[in-house]
Formats: C-alpha cells, sequence, structure tokens
C-alpha cells in the first residue's frame, strides 16, 4: 500500500478510522478546524506530494459546513501537489435535487459535482447514490458502491419466513427487486404522492400481495421517517403481520427519531455511511467499512471495482 494515504473531515472520523483498520494503515494527519468567525481552516500536517489521496467525508448534518470542509481539503491537497486525489464520499448529499421537477429551481446536484471537482477531486467514490444518473454530472471517473449485499445478508441470516419486500416508490423498485431475488422473496410496491415540497406523503395503493405476511420495507435512505411510517402503517392495515425496514443512510432528521419510535416497525437496519448520534432501540447498524476499504484498495492497485459485485 505504498503511497496510499486516507484523510478525514470532521464528519465521519469513525468510519474514516474503521477503512483505515481495513486497510492496515493508519489514518493521516490533518487539521480541521472552525475559527470563531465560522471561517473553516485545513492544515495537512504530513507530506502528500505524488501520493494517492482518499478524503473520506460524507456530506450529512450540519450538511453545508461538512461539504465546505471537504471543498477546502480537496483544495489544500491540490496545493500540496498530491498525485491523484479521490473524494470518499459515503453520503452524497444534495441528490435528491437532481432534476428540474419545478420551475425555477436548480439542479443542486449536478452544482455539488462541479463544486467537488473545480475543488481537487480526481476522483469519487460514493454508496448508493439517490438517483443514477447523478454519475453523469462529474467529468471524472465515478465509483458507486451499494450495500445492499450488506442488508441482505443480514436478513438472510435473520431467516424470516413468509417474507415480502416492499419498496417504497417506483423509483426504488429496481433496488428492491434486487433484494427479493437475493431473499428468494415476493416483491410488492407502494404507489404514494409527495405533497408539494413538505415531507408530507399520501400513500394511494399498496401492488402486490402483504396480507398475512412479514414486509421488508427497503429505500435508499430515511429523512424525516414521514414515509416511511406512512408504508409501515399501510402494511400493517392491509395485513401484514410484522413490519422490517433497511436503508443505506439514516439521515434520521426532523422527528424522524420520534415517529420511528412509535412506529410500528419492528426493527429498522441502516449502515454508517452517516453517524449515528445516539443509539435506538429499534435501529441495528451495519458497518460500510469494508466495503469502502476494499474498493480503495482495488483503486489504489488498478484492480476492478465491479468486480466486488460480481
Amino acid at each position: 500500500m505504498d503511497g496510499l494515504k486516507v484523510f478525514s473531515g470532521n464528519a465521519s472520523p469513525g468510519l474514516a478510522n474503521s477503512v483505515c483498520g481495513y486497510l492496515g494503515i493508519p489514518l493521516g494527519l490533518a487539521e480541521v478546524f472552525e475559527f470563531s468567525n465560522e471561517n473553516i481552516f485545513v492544515r495537512i500536517a504530513e507530506n502528500v506530494r505524488q501520493r494517492d489521496i482518499f478524503v473520506i467525508q460524507p456530506i450529512c448534518s450540519p450538511v453545508n459546513k461538512s461539504l465546505v470542509e471537504l471543498l477546502i481539503m480537496l483544495d489544500a491537497f491540490k496545493r500540496a501537489s498530491a498525485g491523484r486525489i479521490t473524494a470518499v464520499i459515503p453520503y452524497y448529499g444534495y441528490g435528491r435535487t437532481d432534476k428540474k421537477d419545478q420551475p425555477r429551481v436548480p439542479i443542486t446536484a449536478r452544482l455539488v459535482a462541479d463544486l467537488l471537482t473545480t475543488a481537487g477531486a480526481n476522483r469519487l467514490l460514493t454508496v448508493d447514490l439517490h438517483a443514477a444518473q447523478i454519475q453523469g454530472f462529474f467529468n471524472i471517473p465515478v465509483d458507486e458502491l451499494t450495500a445492499l449485499s450488506i442488508l441482505t445478508q443480514y436478513f438472510r441470516e435473520k431467516a424470516l419466513d413468509n417474507l415480502v419486500v416492499v419498496a417504497t416508490d417506483i423509483g426504488i423498485s429496481k433496488r428492491a427487486r434486487d433484494v427479493a431475488a437475493k431473499l428468494d422473496s415476493p416483491l410488492s410496491i407502494i404507489e404514494k404522492r409527495r405533497l408539494g415540497n413538505s415531507d408530507t406523503i399520501e400513500t394511494l395503493n399498496i401492488i402486490g400481495e402483504v396480507e398475512g405476511m412479514r414486509a421488508l420495507i427497503v429505500d435508499d435512505e430515511i429523512d424525516t421517517a414521514g414515509s416511511l411510517v406512512g408504508v409501515a402503517n399501510a402494511l400493517v392495515e392491509n395485513g401484514a403481520t410484522e413490519v422490517y425496514s433497511c436503508c443505506t443512510h439514516p439521515v434520521f432528521s426532523g422527528s424522524a427519531i420520534e415517529r420511528m419510535k412509535s412506529s410500528p416497525i419492528k426493527e429498522i437496519v441502516v449502515t454508517d455511511t452517516i453517524p449515528l448520534k445516539e443509539n435506538l432501540d429499534k435501529v441495528t447498524v451495519l458497518s460500510v467499512a469494508s466495503l469502502i476499504g476494499e474498493a480503495i484498495h482495488r483503486i489504489h492497485t488498478g484492480l476492478s471495482v465491479g468486480a466486488m459485485f460480481e
């Protein structure tokens, strides 16, 4: 692993340390802090000239601070003559604003892509983007990993019988179908409508049979949990005996935690692409450190990343 160095911002140092543990290397030394005037300062505390640099920083709460930290770190490495700089973004914030679905609105996911490239990123490594087209917003190589295999393996080991996999909407149905195939379970899809720009969801219809079955809700992220709890309630009303949920990114904003606590969901399985601020009774966290660590190893040594999922 000669020439490889991994650094972290303040968004998720625990995940960065776990990745370095998998790789068998120490975490790179850097100062990243905020002055009293809220300006962010970065100083790389070791030589990175012509090194292969990986900067781990999810764009999570506080979202804008995490993003600016990452941009300034990338600029610092570029000015320190790093050989190649890979932005490792386990959770790509602003990914849900990926198209113009209303008049006079931005495509912020594209703006963030431009900012990362301008700041100095030569490559992007991320996990389960909200929309596949975000890869096309970049003019640099993008490696998108998926945590579905980790989540699926967990439920395979639980060996739940009479299980149906439920996609929270049409958009996530392809990923949910892959989960259903790996668990040898049928697929059901929720037809729903979001009311304006609010977090209010109107659940319209359940496509598929759920009566008398255990339901596993699949999504890429849980934000305010309004959609998740609405789907869970609809499943119970339609005869589901137990409800489980899994997602890659536990955003858990607003009233999400309170909603999940009072919901009929028995267990919510997530990954550590975003660090949780507290331990929650219903929530099980699986680590993506080995997934990201193996991808970093393969990128550094010139091996195929796609072969990890074959």
